[in-house]
């Protein structure tokens, strides 16, 4: 089983992933923090997305592992915890760019195939339906207005003790709508078989139950 979740940032997609994960038995795959680790990696070894030859050495000997621990997903980037250190605003910001490099969705691509080759899985990102497994039977598109994913942004930040402006998530936000759909390399974009659900003014619980109820009609 390959459960594909795309939308835009904030709409939900991870929050609603992990409890479908937990509640079906899957390996949860956050794309997103696999490109937001990516970006990592570069800022730490001082690569230039410009620079192709040294993004090419840094991918082919790139590790990036999702492991349980404390009953969280942890994503790992060469061995080394990082799910705290890419939610860094500024790492998202880097991740959104970097994601345009062909080499650099090809790498992760790869990677989400073999995952998912091993394991019953459910992936949220942005091209997760139309690239990356285009023949997969149960495939969403979430969606929410600005002011709504802003919101969201904004508690998931301060929960995690980091200060932030309204305006400026509002504008990070919008800023990564526009990069995102209008890339030339896999842009966000709904399958066209996808099941878009617009999350404004549902719950976490109502959103899920909600896909719950069609993945179970499609395995019936």
């Amino acid at each position: 089983m390959i459960i594909c979740v795309d939308g835009p940032a904030a709409s939900g997609k991870s929050t609603v992933a992990k409890l479908i994960a937990n509640k079906l038995g899957l390996l949860y795959i956050d794309t997103g923090a696999m490109y937001r680790a990516v970006a990592l990696c570069a800022k730490n070894d001082n690569i230039t997305f410009n620079d192709i030859p040294a993004l090419e050495r840094m991918l082919s000997g790139i590790k990036i592992e999702f492991k349980m621990k404390d009953n969280t997903i942890h994503i790992y980037l060469n061995g080394k915890d990082v799910s705290e250190a890419i939610r860094e605003p500024a790492i998202s910001i880097l991740s959104s760019s970097i994601a345009t490099i062909k080499i650099v969705r090809q790498k992760m691509v790869e990677l989400q195939r073999m995952m998912a080759e091993r394991d019953r899985v459910i992936l949220d990102g942005r091209d997760i339906g139309t690239v990356v497994f285009p023949f997969s039977k149960h495939k969403f598109f979430l969606i929410a207005d600005l002011d709504t994913r802003t919101h969201r942004r904004l508690k998931e930040l301060y929960e995690k003790g980091v200060e932030a402006d309204f305006e400026k998530v509002k504008k990070d936000l919008a800023w990564r709508d526009s990069n995102d759909s209008n890339r030339t390399e896999s842009p966000l974009k709904k399958a066209d078989n996808a099941i878009e659900i617009d999350t404004t003014v549902l719950t976490v619980d109502e959103t899920v139950n909600k896909m719950l109820r069609m993945i179970n009609k499609t395995i019936e």
